[in-house]
């Protein structure tokens, strides 16, 4: 059985007194119901609060994560983060190729799979995003869109890492836009996931946690996360809900 995963992405949001807040919520609320005993659960924060949440969460069962990292290890990349910075914050986790960063930031697969191969490099676990737009689904282009922006990262790391990544399927139709895929649209993508990790390795695919990231709350994520290839959730907004976190987790 794969452990669950429910990694929070709070993208451009937070402030101190709202980080603090809102972490000693969560962590009062997994003591409280030892949701974590099950399940892993993760924060990827805004560069800027890095040291803040590692303060805040050391000894706890949440674990750190950061939004995006150079795919360069340093040098004159103004405005860039480097794995080894990461590193220094305890960062375990850390999020690659999110809908965001593709479509408002051009990243290209093969940018993206660079990023997955340096986080692997500094011994960190890549949450490897994919997923499709509204006009490519309507289009029937879901399978061969997904499936080749994962084949890209697939073939630029070696079949000894494959068990380190975390793989997020993101429809892009479905966040923010109060659209949501039903579970069984979900799984169907995620079981195609599988069979492509399947094809690199085998005994690593049944290790890979694949999350859905498309809008999961409180009132879908018990069906979502019943589905056989959906190993947990890449939470956006409910993510900077303590209620709605903790609600997920107990799903998970």
């Amino acid at each position: 059985m794969r452990r669950k995963l429910v990694a929070g992405n709070w993208k451009m949001n937070g402030s101190l007194a709202a980080n603090a807040l809102l972490l000693t919520e969560i962590e009062s609320g997994l003591k409280s119901n030892m949701s974590s005993a099950t399940c892993d659960v993760a924060v990827c924060v805004p560069a800027p609060y890095f040291a803040q949440c590692q303060g805040l969460l050391n000894g706890s069962a949440i674990t750190l994560g950061a939004q995006d990292v150079s795919a360069h290890e340093a040098g004159a990349y103004t405005g860039e983060v480097s794995t080894s910075m990461l590193q220094e914050f305890d960062c375990r986790y850390v999020i690659v190729g999110h809908s965001e960063r593709r479509a408002y930031f051009a990243e290209s697969n093969e940018l993206i799979a660079q990023k997955t191969v340096r986080a692997l490099q500094a011994g960190l676990t890549p949450i490897v995003c994919v997923g499709e737009t509204l006009a490519q689904r309507e289009a029937g282009q879901t399978d061969s869109v997904v499936a080749e922006q994962l084949n890209v990262v697939l073939a630029a790391i070696a079949v000894s890492d494959l068990a380190k990544i975390v793989v997020a399927y993101e429809p892009v139709w479905a966040i923010g836009t109060g659209k949501t895929a039903t579970p069984a649209m979900a799984q169907e993508v995620h079981a195609m996931l599988r069979k492509q990790l399947q094809v690199k390795n085998a005994e690593a695919a049944a290790q890979v946690r694949i999350l859905y990231g498309g809008s999961m709350k409180p009132d879908n994520a018990k069906e979502l996360l019943a589905m056989s290839d959906i190993d947990g959730g890449l939470i956006g907004g409910a993510a900077l809900k303590s209620a709605d976190f903790l609600a997920i987790i107990q799903a998970a």
